[in-house]
């Protein structure tokens, strides 16, 4: 039996059979390629290296020193100050120069008139130790000024070597001299300011160091370490 003709079907003369059609509705549609426009040229203005710097910056405007951390500084430099000063002076006015008293085992007061720095060193260069000295103030300002918000105990520590500095700076400065009279027999004779720039000397490479050791993150357990038994 012979398929219908498009006349029989209803259909003018000539139109295309519906299976030709639908092949025809069904085919894709390709369109032309159309140029892509080139990559934006990178931005080498003098400006760009700027951005770059803009967090490091940042950075470093978060570590540096603000009115809490200033006012933590000068309470405990001054309170350094203030114990050296007034032992001094118990001491000069109670204690003939080259007098000591035994407290404790090893341990005496002595008094010495020191024109050296901490512990005798250099005392017959008064004036390199004054100048020293006031270097050595000038840079721990600069760097708590800097670097304060490193470690919470960067104030402590560093008042307590700026007062020592300070106190023992003032006494050369006005006396040429210090008095010292913390005695051990096997070392030589310190104060209270010796004593309070070691301690401050100690925590603050302990602080540093702590401050730049990378944090492990919240929830780890000591077998993510390196001595972890496999």
């Amino acid at each position: 039996m012979r398929p219908p003709s498009s006349g029989e079907r209803g259909e003018p003369p000539g139109s295309p059979h519906p299976s030709t059609r639908s092949l025809a509705r069904e085919r894709p549609v390709i369109e032309p390629a159309r140029d892509e426009p080139s990559a934006a040229p990178p931005d080498v203005r003098l400006g760009s290296a700027t951005n770059a710097v803009r967090p490091i910056l940042a950075a470093e405007r978060s570590l540096a020193a603000g009115p809490a951390q200033w006012l933590a500084l000068v309470a405990v430099a001054a309170a350094a100050v203030f114990a050296d000063q007034l032992t001094k002076q118990v001491i000069a006015r109670t204690l003939d120069i080259g007098r000591s008293v035994d407290i404790l085992g090893p341990f005496s007061i002595r008094h010495v008139e020191n024109s050296g720095i901490a512990f005798g060193f250099f005392s017959s260069r008064t004036t390199v130790v004054i100048g020293v000295t006031g270097l050595a103030v000038a840079w721990m300002l600069w760097f708590f000024a800097r670097s304060a918000r490193r470690h919470p105990v960067l104030p402590v520590a560093l008042g307590l070597v700026l007062g020592g500095s300070v106190s023992n700076l003032l006494d050369r400065v006005r006396l040429g001299r210090v008095t010292d009279f913390l005695d051990l027999q096997a070392w030589p004779a310190f104060n209270l300011a010796d004593t309070f720039i070691v301690v401050g000397v100690a925590v603050l490479f302990g602080a540093l160091v702590l401050a730049d050791r990378p944090r492990r993150p919240l929830g780890a357990s000591d077998r993510d370490g390196p001595f972890h038994r496999l």
